[in-house]
C-alpha cells in the first residue's frame, strides 16, 4: 500500500489495525553490493559502473521522475546510449521506448518505479539503485528486474549519507548485510556506514496491508 493510502486509510477510519503480509526475499543468485557515497559522488561512480560492468542491458531506478530526468541528461552529455521511463511520458512514448530497451537498440534505461513492477525482460543483467528506495518491498521488486529465466545478475545501490537509515531497514527486512564495495579512490574519501537502524529498530514495513475498524470484520 502507497504511503500516502496508507496515511489516508489512518486518517478517514477510527482506531484501524494493521496487518504486515511478510514479502518474498530477492533471488540468492542476484549479487548484492552497495556503496556508501556523499551525494555529489554518485553521478561519477554511476558512469564508472556503467563503463567498467559488462551488461547487455542495465536499468537504473531514481525514486523521483526529475532525478530520472536530470541524471538521463547527464548520462546523455557523458556519451551513454540511454532513455528515460516515467510519468510524464505517454502510454506509447513509454512503449516505444521499452521496446527499443528490450530491443538492445539503447542498453541504458534510467526509469522511475513505475518499472518495478510488471516487465519481464530476459536480458536485464545490471540494475542500479541510484538512491535507496523509501519501502522494502519496492527494494525487492527493483533488483528483482534482473536474473530472470535463470540468468545471472548483479544488482548495486547507491546508499548517500541521509539514506543509511532506511537501507540499514532493509537489510533488516532481507535479514542479511549487503555487501559494501569499495568506492574508486579517485573518487575521493567516502563517509562509514554507521545508521542508527543497523543493531536493532523497526525497519521498514511491507506496503502490502490490510485495514479494518476494531470490531468490524470488514477489509479494505
Amino acid at each position: 500500500m502507497p504511503p500516502k493510502i496508507r496515511q489516508l486509510a489512518k486518517k478517514i477510519l477510527h482506531e484501524p489495525v494493521e496487518i504486515n503480509i511478510a514479502i518474498s526475499k530477492p533471488p540468492e543468485k542476484i549479487i548484492q553490493k552497495a556503496y556508501v557515497v556523499y551525494e555529489p559522488q554518485k553521478l561519477p561512480l554511476i558512469k564508472k559502473l556503467l563503463k567498467e560492468t559488462p551488461y547487455k542491458n542495465a536499468l537504473i531506478f531514481c525514486s523521483r521522475k526529475q532525478t530520472v530526468k536530470q541524471l538521463t541528461k547527464e548520462l546523455k552529455h557523458g556519451g551513454f546510449n540511454i532513455a528515460e521511463i516515467h510519468s510524464d511520458l505517454e502510454q506509447n512514448e513509454r512503449e516505444s521506448v521499452l521496446s527499443a530497451f528490450t530491443a538492445g537498440r539503447i542498453p541504458v534505461l534510467v526509469a522511475t518505479d513505475i518499472l518495478s513492477r510488471g516487465i519481464d525482460i530476459d536480458t536485464i543483467d545490471v540494475v542500479i539503485n541510484y538512491d535507496v528506495p523509501g519501502d522494502g518491498e519496492d527494494y525487492v521488486h527493483r533488483i528483482g528486474r534482473t536474473a530472470r529465466a535463470e540468468a545471472d545478475g548483479a544488482a548495486f545501490t547507491l546508499i548517500g549519507e541521509k539514506e543509511q537509515n532506511k537501507f540499514a531497514a532493509i537489510e533488516q527486512l532481507l535479514e542479511k548485510e549487503v555487501e559494501k564495495a569499495t568506492v574508486p579512490q579517485e573518487l575521493g574519501a567516502t563517509p562509514s556506514y554507521t545508521p542508527r537502524l543497523r543493531h536493532g529498530g523497526a525497519g521498514i514495513k511491507p506496503k502490502r496491508n490490510i485495514y479494518r475498524h476494531q470490531g468490524s470484520r470488514k477489509k479494505n
